[in-house]
């Protein structure tokens, strides 16, 4: 059998935090992991936020993040204990043997140089080729990674090329200067779907031509098994199971493994709508100040009580302008908006306090929607102060009872958010908005940032809550399984238009339009060969056009 080109044997990875006025506190990341990696297999590494799945990634770099130190066992690349080599061999190891793409292209390019610059850098600076040859293997890159205008796509400068023609060149860095090993670290988990499958399958077929291996690190079960050979799960630290990819999705063994396959197995019944809508949106137009072009043309939708309503669509459709919009901080310019049967102010500020209580938000990023030195209690008390005056014994009872809804009971209310998980956190935001008791809440992309076993269970607690209060939802995602999960009707939108409306019954059934075919064809699915199947149906289409 061939010497692995990646061998992990026994990794501790720790770290030590200093809470103020306290004896230091030693904590334990990964528990000691065993794997090994062969030369030209991609090898998933998929578990929740907190798994240790970066941490090992960075460590095949013999790399530490923020203060996290390798504290135990041995990292073997091309036949050598890189834990045990100098500073100086390790850096000849990182950009060289061993590359990594981030999450995000975005934060990892520099925005001053030119993306030629800056992807052929790393394979100049360790004298892997000379900067004629570096150019041309990466205009060759940019060609199998399906750039547009590959030849003179590397003169632009990042802010100007999209957001997954960014996260292909970034692929373009690492693949460049020839590496043995690339780290990819969600390198689609930021992008929409109908981006995401692009990049997915410029990213499988470079790593088929260039023979490279790979540790492919993601939350997202369905996304790992397009591209790897072997998954690994973890969970706080340990490996909980080790299979084929076909093993690990059709046979799972351990409980874990077996809720990630199950996960997104919410069954919603639409229900027909029988009341006058809460919220009526007729004919909005809207533009951002100073621009002339219409972000919004003529929306057209509706929300029952006790309903939701789920707004799709890639980034740059409008779906979070229509949020602004709605909640009176971008008026529009042309059109009407009746909430409860009164129509509303187009401004936030010309609109009564009952408009506000009576319409609420939640965010995408619980941690930027809480300030961190206030405590749970006085977050969820401060709507029923605002709203109705509670005070004293009364709102510490409302409070407790909000707090029970969102099912995270005693103990909570002194709690900060620092001291939350990524769950909780959004649960909390769920209470404030309920405190105020209202007919409806703006759900702005409220589990994209989690895990999807996390998100699952949000899912399900604001379906429950739904039915004690009676509140409309309208949910913003470009999250199809999620959309499946909650929705009773669907707004598809697209460059600021509304093309599909409907029952979720009437949106998700054929014929089709062609962006919401290509969107609900673009959600990976759990299934061995979707993307090559996926793929190679769209050329089929396209030859036919």
């Amino acid at each position: 059998m061939t010497e692995p080109l990646l061998k992990v044997r026994g990794l501790k990875i720790g770290a030590t935090a200093y809470p103020p006025g306290e004896k230091p506190i030693d904590i334990k990341i990964v528990h000691g992991v065993d794997f090994d990696l062969q030369p030209g297999k991609v090898l998933g590494l998929i578990g929740e936020s907190g798994a240790g799945k970066s941490t090992i990634g960075l460590a095949a770099m013999a790399y530490g993040r923020g203060g996290v130190e390798i504290t135990g066992g041995e990292v073997w690349v091309n036949g050598r204990d890189i834990l045990k080599e100098r500073l100086r061999a390790v850096r000849r190891l990182r950009g060289a043997e061993v590359t990594y793409v981030s999450q995000s292209a975005a934060a990892s390019f520099n925005p001053a140089k030119k993306i030629m610059d800056q992807v052929t850098e790393a394979a100049i600076y360790q004298n892997k080729f000379t900067k004629a040859e570096a150019e041309e293997r990466a205009v060759d890159l940019f060609r199998k990674l399906g750039l547009p205008d590959p030849e003179t796509i590397g003169n632009r400068y990042p802010h100007q090329v999209s957001g997954g023609q960014l996260q292909r060149c970034m692929t373009a860095l690492a693949l460049c200067p020839q590496p043995d090993l690339v780290v990819f670290d969600e390198p689609t988990t930021a992008l929409d779907v109908t981006t995401q499958i692009d990049v997915l399958a410029a990213i499988k077929e470079a790593i088929a031509a260039t023979g490279v291996a790979a540790l492919y690190i993601t939350h997202d079960l369905a996304v790992v098994a397009q591209v790897s050979d072997h998954i690994m799960v973890l969970q706080q630290g340990d490996m909980v199971e080790y299979g084929t990819v076909d093993q690990i999705i059709n046979a799972p063994k351990e409980d874990y493994t077996k809720a990630l396959v199950s996960v997104r197995s919410i069954r919603h019944e639409e229900k027909t709508p029988t009341d006058t809508p809460v919220l009526r949106v007729e004919n909005v137009t809207a533009r951002y100040a100073g621009t002339d072009f219409d972000v919004l043309k003529k929306i057209n939708v509706d929300i029952h009580p006790g309903q939701t309503l789920a707004v799709v669509g890639e980034s740059g459709s409008g779906k979070s302008t229509l949020a602004r919009v709605i909640t009176g901080l971008l008026p529009p310019s042309d059109g009407t908006i009746t909430f409860d049967g009164r129509e509303l102010a187009p401004a936030l500020a010309q609109r009564p306090i009952e408009d506000l209580r009576e319409m609420q938000m939640i965010y995408q990023m619980a941690d930027t929607a809480m300030n961190p030195r206030q405590t749970v209690g006085t977050i969820i008390g401060r709507p029923l102060e605002f709203y109705f005056g509670l005070k004293g014994k009364a709102k510490q009872k409302r409070i407790q009872e909000l707090l029970d809804e969102i099912e995270l009971g005693d103990g909570f209310q002194d709690r900060y958010p620092a001291e939350l998980s990524g769950g909780q956190k959004q649960r909390v935001c769920i209470a404030r908005a309920l405190a105020a008791k209202p007919k409806l809440i703006i759900c702005d992309e409220v589990t994209s940032a989690l895990d999807p076993l996390v998100a699952d269970g949000i899912l399900k607690l604001l379906l429950n809550l739904q039915k004690i209060e009676d509140v409309a939802y309208l949910f913003i995602t470009h999250d199809l399984a999620t959309v499946k999960a909650i929705a009773d009707s669907i707004a598809v939108m697209y460059q600021g238009e509304v093309v599909r409306y409907g029952t979720k019954s009437q949106v998700l059934s054929p014929p089709f339009d062609d962006y919401t075919d290509l969107l609900l064809s673009s959600v990976p699915e759990m299934k061995i060969g979707w993307l090559e199947e996926t793929i190679a149906h769209r050329k089929m289409e396209s030859a036919g056009n």
